[in-house]
């Protein structure tokens, strides 16, 4: 991971010794398709002076950043920590180019095309930015600080307004040849089917994403379909799983759906990467057991033994704070990396 416009990283491991000093504090700042979250992170993987609101994309990337700067400023007030932070790190959904500090194209956020986010966070806090992807901060930090903490091999699913994915492999983080890879919500699961934001049809995130959860069970409502969901407007993935436990039929067949297509995704990934552990996050998960339990169920039915044993599929134990605690780790290890280099 490298500062906007510092040449001098040209990667990190996911690795506890790379983690700045105990007096390490930094700013992270999410950027998420339906809220913002920031905080000051120190080298402890604690979160202070969490703020969450929501991003209302819509009003476009010049006040979305300006309001994301103002809360930041606002968290490091709240975190009382008594000393400034030692840099920023920010993750967001890709594709970015985490080199440069540049949002290249974000399905999640139409219209930020090309945003200079490093560079910009840089000159606001005075500190060095450093951008990473949402799902591969993420497995960093659940790496790091929560359920996988401390195992060698791990991949993160992030399931909410779109699905990202990250792994440690090795114990070291997956970033691909240019910084994007472990775009997992692009799996090819049904070819031909439903469109997805990347512009192809079929993606796992056409179907077990919280936007596409609900916009399934919309398409069914419009299409006369009997059930309780009729009566919502407009309709999340919160409501079909509430309409599910309560009996609808129709909510039952969009989850099992969703389920089927998620565990037979994560089934192929264990096949390939064999990890210790998988690790699902995001506001779908929010369900619980009724989303864990039968996709955990077909992992272990379906996957290839030995990796079928090996594997264990579990929630994020870091919750809704999973991207802060990784952007902040993200900046912390790149701190460390620039003291070692000067040292």
């Amino acid at each position: 991971m490298r500062s906007a416009g510092d040449p001098s990283r040209s990667g990190y491991e996911s690795t506890a010794s790379r983690t700045g000093g105990a007096e390490s504090a930094v700013l992270a700042l999410d950027i998420g398709g339906t809220k913002l979250a920031v905080g000051v992170v120190t080298a402890d993987g604690r979160v202070h002076g969490l703020i969450i609101e929501p991003t209302r994309r819509w009003e476009g990337p010049d006040a979305v950043i300006a309001r994301l700067f103002d809360l930041g400023d606002r968290a490091v007030v709240a975190a009382g920590l008594g000393r400034p932070v030692s840099a920023v790190g920010i993750s967001c959904g890709g594709p970015l180019d985490s080199v440069t500090g540049v949002l290249i194209s974000p399905p999640h956020l139409p219209g930020w095309v090309d945003v200079p986010l490093g560079e910009m966070a840089r000159d606001r806090f005075g500190v060095p930015a450093y951008l990473e992807n949402d799902a591969t901060a993420a497995a960093l930090g659940e790496h790091r600080f929560g359920a996988a903490r401390g195992l060698r091999t791990m991949i993160y699913l992030t399931i909410s307004t779109g699905v990202g994915g990250g792994a440690v492999i090795d114990g070291a983080l997956h970033r691909g040849a240019a910084g994007n890879g472990g775009e997992l919500g692009h799996l090819m699961v049904r070819p031909g089917g439903r469109a997805c934001t990347c512009g192809r049809h079929g993606c796992l995130e056409a179907y077990v994403s919280g936007t596409n959860i609900a916009a399934r069970a919309a398409d069914g409502v419009g299409a006369g379909r009997r059930t309780s969901l009729s009566a919502v407007d407009p309709l999340t993935a919160a409501d079909v799983a509430a309409a599910a436990t309560a009996g609808d039929a129709f909510a039952r067949a969009i989850w099992d759906e969703t389920t089927q297509v998620l565990g037979q995704a994560l089934t192929d990934l264990v096949n390939v990467f064999e990890p210790e552990m998988v690790v699902l996050g995001g506001g779908v998960t929010r369900s619980g057991a009724m989303l864990l339990d039968p996709v955990a169920e077909i992992v272990a039915r379906d996957a290839m033994p030995p990796a079928a044993k090996a594997a264990r599929v579990v929630l994020t134990r870091l919750g809704d704070v999973v991207c802060v605690v990784g952007a902040g780790v993200v900046a912390l290890d790149a701190l460390a990396a620039a003291e070692v280099d000067h040292a």
